[in-house]
This record gives C-alpha cells, structure tokens and sequence, in this order.
C-alpha cells in the first residue's frame, strides 16, 4: 500500500508540473505578443508623426524586442527544466527514501 500512494503523490506531482508548464509557457507568450504589439504599434504612431526621428527610435524598438523576447525564452527555459529535470520529484524521493 506504500507504494501505491507513493507513485500517487509523484503521480499528482507530475500532474500539475504539467498546468504549471503550460500556464509558464501560455502566459509568457500572450505577455510577450501584448508587449511587442503594444510596442510596435506606439513604434509606427511615434513615426508617422515625427519623421525625423525613426532611426533613433529604430534602435530602442529593436532593443526593446529583444528584451521582450527574452523574457518569454527564460519561461520556456524554466519551462523545460520541470519537465525534464523536475527538483519536485528529486525531493520527493529523497523524503520517501
């Protein structure tokens, strides 16, 4: 019977390590196409009114990319790590033995 239940509880463990990789993921990405939306778009209205001034603005909008797209990439990363290299499961077993 100790068995059973241990293999329930990393069972459950593996079970929401899942929601939490999906919600990691999902979130980041929706956060991410917001942001780069919201971004690009201020990007193209500041430009059509102030000509001028698109190669100074090229450059933030580019950097501000990149650091938007990162952040989304550190999720995934995180992401990948539950599930592949789940610590949750490594404690579990620890305490179990």
């Amino acid at each position: 019977m100790e068995a059973i239940q241990k293999m329930m509880v990393l069972a459950s463990v593996q079970g929401y390590t899942a929601i939490a990789i999906g919600l990691i993921v999902g979130l980041g990405a929706i956060g991410a196409c917001i942001g780069v939306g919201i971004m690009c778009s201020k990007f193209l209205e500041s430009a059509a009114r102030q000509p001028e001034l698109i190669p100074q603005l090229q450059g933030k909008v580019f950097l501000l990319l990149g650091l938007i797209d990162a952040s989304f990439i550190i999720g995934v990363g995180i992401a990948l790590l539950l599930a592949f290299a789940n610590p949750l499961l490594g404690v579990l077993n620890a305490v179990a033995k």
